[in-house]
């Protein structure tokens, strides 16, 4: 789509305030639509949080001295200046941004756990070290392993969300393989790599409908095949991990393949063949307009001149900044696991990224949302909005959930982060429900 289009799209959402109104003037009033799903943290019935004081950030402009009203969990009001609520709960956010709740489209842990420990425990601890820096709703992510361990994985998936009232909200699995290039496998496990299977995919999807998303490499035999059952099952298909060249890149996208994984990360450049030179996978992204991508916005995995070529090319409305976060993530530096934490790879921490222990590669990502918000400011010298709008509007808008999730506009979960001019997280709200303040 368009971006006018989204923009017009959005405003007729928001309400038409222009950009220049003055103080008191007020977005319409919309209510909480009868069907409006309840977030998975507990809400008092009938209770009001006003939010007020605060910069509030829209996918493309600011509200000076804004203020958010939430009722039941779900927003109802936008508005410029201080208005009146009576009996509503109040935070003041002291002249900082409002923002919506940060969407981790991609991560695999964090708070010294991982989401292939086995355990119940090890998916709250990481939902909630996370939202600690900002992030309402995530993908837990599972790397290529046997197909026991994962149907084990994803009831422990299933008995976490249940329980899950102080952590980033689960929002489904996404799959990273086992459907890869052996070329391109990165930290995948060699055991594993190989092609699709169909009674094999299709015995996992029946056995849990959590799966949201699935990763493969689009030349692999049988990916097509594939990517059009997961279209048909509502699962969105990803291409990573691939030696795909641009005319099977574009054959993957034709058959579902919409979104390249950790763009840059797993997946060739301009490659040679006998004595020709072939577009790679990361090319192949930037061709096709339509493609969106993910990027690994750490600082570390892509240099400052990268993530400004993706974001001149693709623009905030095809870019997700995503945390591929292991366990490492929101731990301080030094020893830690790559994996399960029986049986994963060991790793060092330093310098804001996992490296192997002779420090010849790196091994794994650490980063938090707000690190991708302000990594995106810093380096590349992408404004507030735009950068906002790639953690929140267009990961949402990428997985489907925008009619809940990515923006603060009335009728949607009351999923709101407030941070400084630094994106220091002062206060994570899901649901309406403040469940981290600094």
């Amino acid at each position: 789509m368009p971006k006018n289009q989204n923009r017009r799209e959005f405003l007729q959402n928001l309400g038409t305030l222009s950009i220049a109104a003055g103080a008191g003037s007020a977005l319409p009033f919309l209510t909480q639509p009868a069907s409006a799903k309840k977030p998975s943290v507990s809400v008092k019935e009938g209770r009001t949080l006003k939010i007020f004081n605060g910069q509030i950030i829209t996918p493309y402009r600011t509200i000076k001295n804004g203020t958010v009203v939430a009722v039941d969990g779900i927003i109802t009001e936008v508005r410029e200046g201080n208005i009146d609520v009576s009996g509503a709960e109040e935070i003041d956010a002291n002249g900082l941004y409002i923002a919506p709740g940060f969407v981790d489209l991609h991560v695999h842990g964090g708070g010294d756990h991982d989401f292939l420990d086995g355990d119940v425990n090890a998916f709250l601890r990481a939902a909630e070290t996370h939202a600690s820096h900002g992030t309402t709703s995530m993908y837990p992510t599972a790397l290529s392993g046997d197909v026991q361990t994962l149907l084990e994985n994803l009831d422990i998936y299933e008995e976490a969300t249940l329980q899950n009232d102080f952590g980033a909200q689960f929002q489904g699995i996404f799959l990273e393989g086992p459907y890869y290039s052996m070329e391109q496998r990165g930290a995948q496990d060699p055991r594993f790599i190989r092609d699709p299977d169909p009674e094999e995919y299709k015995e996992i999807l029946s056995h849990s409908s959590a799966i949201k998303r699935w990763d493969s490499a689009p030349e692999r035999e049988g990916a097509l095949e594939f990517a059009r059952y997961l279209v048909s099952q509502g699962v969105l298909p990803s291409m990573g991990h691939t030696s795909a060249i641009y005319e099977e890149v574009l054959t993957g996208f034709e058959n579902g393949y919409t979104l390249a994984t950790h763009l840059y990360s797993g997946m060739l450049g301009v490659t040679r063949r006998d004595a020709y030179r072939y577009a790679g996978g990361v090319e192949s992204a930037f061709l096709i307009d339509e493609m969106s991508v993910e990027i690994i916005a750490d600082g570390k995995h892509l240099p400052a001149s990268l993530l400004k070529l993706i974001y001149k090319i693709k623009g905030p409305d095809r870019i997700a900044l995503v945390t591929d976060a292991m366990r490492g993530a929101g731990m301080p530096e030094g020893d830690s696991i790559l994996g399960p934490r029986d049986d994963g790879l060991e790793v060092i921490i330093e310098d804001g990224v996992a490296k192997l222990p002779d420090r010849t590669s790196f091994a794994g990502s650490v980063a938090t949302t707000d690190r991708l918000v302000r990594t995106m400011i810093n380096m590349a010298d992408v404004p507030l909005t735009e950068a906002v709008r790639m953690m929140t509007a267009t990961p949402a808008s990428i997985m489907n959930i925008n009619d809940k999730k990515g923006s603060l506009v009335a009728g949607k979960d009351a999923d709101i982060v407030i941070f400084d001019d630094d994106i220091l997280v002062e206060k994570t709200i899901i649901g309406g429900n403040v469940i981290y303040s600094r």
